[in-house]
């Protein structure tokens, strides 16, 4: 591997080569309908919920079983992928996805017990459309290795923060509606729609099955690289997981519910624009350094959340904390090019989400349990201390960041 691929460093011509590229149009318009609301559909089941139970504490536990299911379910649907491709494994899932919401939302309408929301909202998370690790997984059957594919990486990231922009907000706005579900129907059918246009295009569907079937049980995980980047993943999914729900309950506290939609895109505005500046020259430039030292600084930017009084100084403080989100995605990105097994592609971003998600549902539950007693506040500073406590193990095993195997094929005759 090129010292350039291992840097992340591209140029704006290499945004405009990857993104130009005949064959990644037709799943580039589909992954983007798929993935747009990834961030609204947990905002959206989160404020539902609350708003139909009174209680953030509930809402904190059904969202976390969701991401819990996601991370289950990555795994799963990656290795499918690897194996198959993803035309048949995402209209599978895709369907089953569609079913478990209606599901969980006549629960909800129902008043069910809390077990069945959460088991429901589990199933959710298992079938939601891992177009996200097909996605990222077919720029590197699409393009060489080189600052091409690390500017499609970039942009894989770039892009999901800019979901991350308009889905909290779009949430928050949408809760507002006549009926409070309307947000969470709304983008259940947009990832729906997205995932099957995007399965049925015609770069995925000849998208070959693997020459060897991967039977070891961990897989990708097997890498020692890949369980540090495991482990810097979750440390980041962590950190989101307390804020999204510290950050409503402080928006609720001042009074203002849907400003709490509204400063969650703020983050990622920041995220968006240093993002890309991030990419044109990354640091530090060594993967094994880099991923400790942004997870450390993102931590470091949270703790700055505990003290602004009002929503306009947590908006300025959120704006601070997230320029550390895109620059992480990226070089999970990268990184997964770097440590993964050959032909694991698909499974190895699983991993990586698998990571972020079990962050998420962590944070997500700690949060809403210290937001009912002690306040927002207390949730930030505690986002902080988890955060430097991951990056300094994440720290400790940065050596193990290194090249053992490619993590995916040269470009395929019919594709490239």
């Amino acid at each position: 591997m090129s010292h350039s691929s291992e840097s992340g460093r591209t140029t704006l011509a290499d945004y405009r080569l990857a993104l130009t590229t005949r064959q990644a149009r037709r799943p580039l318009v589909a992954s983007l309908l798929a993935r747009l609301p990834i961030a609204m559909v947990g905002i959206s089941e989160l404020l539902y919920v609350q708003h139909e139970t009174g209680t953030y504490a509930v809402a904190g536990l059904v969202s976390a079983s969701t991401l819990v299911g996601v991370a289950v379910g990555s795994v799963a649907q990656g290795r499918l992928m690897d194996r198959f491709g993803p035309t048949r494994p995402l209209l599978s899932v895709s369907a089953l996805f569609a079913v478990t919401i209606a599901a969980l939302i006549a629960a909800i309408e129902g008043h069910l017990a809390t077990p069945v929301l959460v088991a429901l909202a589990f199933g959710i998370g298992v079938f939601e459309p891992s177009c996200g690790s097909a996605s990222r997984a077919l720029w590197g059957r699409l393009l060489p290795s080189g600052p091409a594919l690390t500017a499609a990486y970039s942009y894989e990231a770039i892009s999901m923060e800019v979901f991350f922009i308009l889905g909290p907000g779009l949430a928050g706005a949408l809760i507002a509606a006549p009926w409070p579900g309307t947000g969470m129907v709304l983008a259940a059918s947009c990832m729906v729609i997205g995932a099957v246009m995007f399965a049925l295009s015609p770069a995925v569907r000849a998208w070959p099955p693997a020459v060897r079937a991967n039977t070891t049980l961990l897989g990708a995980f097997a890498s020692p690289g890949m369980r540090t980047l495991a482990l810097a993943a979750l440390g980041f999914g962590m950190v989101i997981g307390f804020v999204e729900v510290a950050i409503p309950a402080a928006a609720t506290e001042a009074g203002n519910t849907a400003m709490g939609g509204v400063l969650l895109s703020v983050w990622s505005v920041s995220s968006v624009i240093f993002g890309v500046l991030f990419s044109l020259r990354p640091w530090p430039r060594p993967l094994g350094l880099r991923l400790p030292v942004l997870l450390a600084l993102f931590g470091a930017g949270v703790a700055l959340l505990a003290w602004p009084s009002t929503l306009w100084g947590l908006g300025l403080a959120m704006l601070v904390a997230g320029a550390m989100i895109t620059p992480q995605s990226t070089s999970h990105s990268m990184a997964i090019e770097l440590v993964a097994p050959k032909d694991t592609a698909a499974e190895a971003f699983g991993w990586v989400l698998t990571a972020i998600t079990l962050g998420l549902a962590i944070g997500q539950s700690a949060s809403g349990y210290l937001v009912e007693r002690s306040g927002p506040p207390l949730a930030f500073l505690v986002a902080a201390v988890c955060a430097l406590a991951l990056a300094g193990v994440v720290w400790l095993r940065r050596s193990s960041v290194r090249a053992v195997a490619p993590a995916t094929e040269q470009p395929d005759g019919a594709l490239a």
